[in-house]
């Protein structure tokens, strides 16, 4: 079933004439990652630390200059 439901988001993708498969490359990856045998895996208490104080530096801001994603830049 899992190949089928792959198939049928890369044939949307091709439909609205958009490229689409970084999305579903995204969704594949992070139901793998969901999935039980990955997350029993133990992970690396320097990667959660580096992790954890990744997120909790402020949010860069853009005011000076817009956003970072806007198509005015």
């Amino acid at each position: 079933m899992a190949g089928e439901f792959q198939t049928s988001r890369y044939q949307l993708g091709r439909a609205s004439g958009l490229d689409r498969r970084w999305l579903v490359d995204l969704i594949d990856a992070m139901e793998q990652a969901a999935s039980p045998e990955v997350r029993e895996i133990p992970c690396d208490p320097w990667l959660v630390a580096a992790t954890s104080a990744h997120l909790a530096r402020p949010a860069v801001s853009f005011a000076h200059c817009g956003s970072a994603y806007s198509l005015r830049n």
